[in-house]
C-alpha cells in the first residue's frame, strides 16, 4: 500500500511539472499581441522570440536532461522549475525584444530539460503493467497546462497587463517547489544502478546495442514534431481558411488541445492492451487519414471536430513516444536517451512551421498543406512500428 501511494504522489507531482511545462510555453503566445502593441512592434518580428524557446528546448533536452544520469532525475526537476520560475517571473520586467528572447532560451532550456526528467521518473517509478499509461498521464498535463493559461491569461492581461500572467506563471512554479524538494521520491532504481558510477554520453545511445533503435526512434519523433508544430502553428490562420468566422477559428486551437488530452490518455490505456508500438503507429496512421480528408470540409462546422481528432491522433501518437524512449534504453542512460529524442523533435518542431510557411507563400491551398504533412505522419507510424522494443 505504502509503495502504491509513493508511485502515485511521484505521478501526480510529474504531471503537475508538466502542467507548468504547458503553461510556460504558451503564455508568450497568448501575451505576444499585447507585447506587440505596447512596444509598436510587428506581431511577425516576435517570431525570433517563439523560435528561441524551441532552441532552448532543444538545448535543455539535449544537453541538460541527460545530467540527471548522474545528479539523479529529481534533482533535475527540482533545477528546471527553479529555472523556469526565474525565467518566466524575469520575462514581466523584459523592455525590448532581446530580453525577451534571453528569458524565452531560459525558460526553453528549463522545459526541455524538465520534460525528459518527468518521463524518465514516471518510467522508472510506475508499476511495469500499466508503466506506459502512467508515462502518458504525465505527459497529458501539458495540455491541460496550455488550456488553463489561456483561460487565466484571458482574464488577467486585459485588466493587469501583459507582465501580470508571467508573474503569475513564475509565481506558480516557485510555489510548486517545496513539493518537489520535501515529496518527491528519487527513482530506487536510478540510486541503485547509479553506484556502478558508470558514465552515461551520447555515444551510450549510439553503440551496437541501441543504434538502430536510437535512429529509428529520432527519424520517428523528428517527423511527428514537424507535423504537430506545424499545426499549433499555423492552426488560427489554417481555420480561418476554410470559412470559418474569426470567434470559431480562435476555439479551433481549444478543440485541438482537449482533442490532445483525449488522445494522450486513450493511447496510454490502448498501449497496455495491444502494445506501444503498434498503437503510436495506429495513432499517427488515424491522423494521417484525418488530415487527408480535411479539405473536404471546407466552411462546415466539421472542421472543428476534424482539428479535435488531429489533435487526439497527433499527440496521442508522438507522447507515446516517451514512453517508448524510456522503455529502450537502461536506467543507466535512460534520461539521456529521453532528453536526446525530446531534442531530435525539437529540431523537427523548428523545420515544421518554416516548411508550413513556405507552402502557404507559395500559394499552397489549406487542403494541399494537410495532405503534404500527412506524409511525414506516415512515416512516423511506419518507422515506430519497426522500431525493436529493448526491454
Amino acid at each position: 500500500m505504502e509503495s502504491k501511494k509513493n508511485y502515485l504522489t511521484t505521478i501526480l507531482i510529474c504531471f503537475l511539472m508538466n502542467m507548468l511545462d504547458g503553461m510556460d510555453v504558451m503564455v508568450v503566445s497568448y501575451a505576444a499581441p499585447n507585447i506587440a502593441k505596447d512596444w509598436s512592434i510587428l506581431p511577425k518580428a516576435l517570431g525570433v522570440v517563439f523560435s528561441a524557446g524551441l532552441f532552448g528546448m532543444s538545448i535543455g533536452a539535449m544537453f541538460l536532461a541527460p545530467r540527471a544520469d548522474k545528479v539523479g532525475r529529481k534533482s533535475m526537476i527540482m533545477i528546471c522549475n527553479l529555472l523556469m520560475g526565474i525565467s518566466v517571473f524575469g520575462t514581466a520586467y523584459a523592455t525590448n525584444v532581446e530580453w525577451l528572447t534571453f528569458f524565452r532560451i531560459l525558460s526553453g532550456i528549463g522545459i526541455g530539460g524538465m520534460l525528459a526528467s518527468t518521463a524518465t521518473l514516471t518510467a522508472e517509478n510506475a508499476p511495469k503493467a500499466t508503466k506506459d499509461f502512467w508515462v502518458s498521464f504525465v505527459m497529458a498535463g501539458y495540455p491541460i497546462g496550455a488550456v488553463l493559461s489561456g483561460v487565466v491569461a484571458a482574464s488577467v492581461i486585459p485588466q493587469f497587463g501583459w507582465p501580470s500572467i508571467f508573474k503569475i506563471a513564475g509565481i506558480t512554479s516557485f510555489i510548486t517547489l517545496p513539493f518537489v524538494y520535501f515529496i518527491l521520491k528519487e527513482s530506487s532504481e536510478f540510486l541503485v544502478k547509479t553506484e556502478t558510477k558508470y558514465k552515461p554520453t551520447v555515444n551510450s545511445l549510439l553503440s551496437s546495442t541501441h543504434k538502430k533503435g536510437t535512429i529509428g526512434l529520432w527519424i520517428a519523433i523528428f517527423t511527428a514534431f514537424a507535423t504537430l508544430y506545424f499545426l499549433t502553428t499555423w492552426i488560427p490562420n489554417l481555420a480561418s481558411a476554410t470559412g470559418l468566422t474569426v470567434e470559431l477559428a480562435i476555439y479551433a486551437g481549444t478543440v485541438f488541445n482537449l482533442g490532445a488530452f483525449c488522445g494522450i490518455i486513450s493511447q496510454g490505456f490502448l498501449s497496455n492492451k495491444f502494445g506501444l508500438n503498434r498503437t503510436i503507429f495506429g495513432f499517427l496512421i488515424f491522423t494521417a487519414i484525418a488530415m487527408f480528408i480535411f479539405g473536404y470540409f471546407n466552411g462546415s462546422l466539421m472542421v472543428l471536430v476534424l482539428f479535435g481528432l488531429i489533435g487526439f491522433g497527433i499527440q496521442g501518437g508522438f507522447v507515446g513516444m516517451y514512453s517508448l524512449a524510456a522503455k529502450m534504453y537502461p536506467t543507466e542512460i535512460r534520461a539521456t536517451g529521453v532528453g536526446w529524442a525530446v531534442g531530435a523533435g525539437r529540431v523537427g518542431a523548428v523545420f515544421g512551421p518554416l516548411i508550413g510557411g513556405f507552402l502557404i507563400a507559395a500559394g499552397f491551398s489549406m487542403a494541399s498543406n494537410f495532405m503534404f504533412f500527412a506524409i511525414p505522419t506516415v512515416i512516423s507510424g511506419i518507422v515506430t512500428l519497426l522500431i525493436r522494443k529493448q526491454s
